[in-house]
């Protein structure tokens, strides 16, 4: 009898490590860092294909999941942030992508120079491809505005300025579905190289894991 007991009282202690282990992952993905992974070239050079990272959820605030909504606020995002957020045409997609204007700001585009509020942004981080300018009629990409960046959302751009499909085509990221900034990168490696290649080994960058995210 004692020892069904016994045997009892060990699954329990399991069930109830396990039951505990499930609670805390789900508390800290939801409130404290997730980790993401780079599936595109929008943000290059700052963030490669094959970058994986963890976003810190907590800096602007404690939201409700789901929902978004702020239960203890912090602070929001500010300009040249790296931010999570998810994807306003498909909110079950995530997109990452830098800050350029918050709540206030006039963004507006003349042959790829930004300009904020009027004055000119040289922002080191953003990359071209190319000198070539796309006419207005042909789309946003590099000439559009000047738009006022409403409460409680932001402008958001892909470092990549000629690749990225972001807040130039589709508007702006409403404040609720930021889910967080990026702040580390954990792991990188090259996916142009086979799964199963001789070597893959070869393909981890092993130089870029650790490095904060900027």
């Amino acid at each position: 009898m004692s020892s069904v007991n016994s045997k009892k009282s060990v699954v329990r202690e399991y069930t109830e490590a396990i039951i505990i282990a499930v609670i805390l992952a789900l508390f800290i993905r939801s409130f404290i860092v997730q980790a993401f992974k780079i599936p595109s070239g929008s943000m290059l050079p700052t963030l490669q294909i094959g970058d994986h990272l963890l976003v810190n959820k907590f800096i602007y605030g404690v939201k409700i999941p789901m929902t978004g909504s702020v239960l203890i606020p912090w602070k929001d995002p500010k300009q040249d942030d790296i931010v999570v957020f998810r994807f306003p045409k498909d909110r079950s997609i995530d997109y990452i992508k830098r800050v350029v204007g918050v709540a206030g700001d006039t963004i507006e585009l003349k042959n790829k120079q930004l300009f904020i509020n009027g004055e000119v942004i040289n922002n080191p981080h953003a990359h071209f491809t190319g000198t070539d300018i796309m006419k207005a009629t042909a789309g946003p990409r590099d000439t559009m505005g000047p738009v006022k960046v409403p409460e409680g959302t932001i402008f958001v751009m892909g470092d990549n300025r000629d690749n990225s499909y972001d807040s130039r085509f589709w508007g702006f990221v409403d404040l609720n579905d930021v889910l967080g900034k990026a702040f580390i990168l954990y792991w990188s490696w090259d996916l142009k190289k086979p799964l199963l290649s001789v070597d893959r080994f070869s393909s981890i960058r092993w130089g870029r894991i650790g490095d904060i995210v900027h």
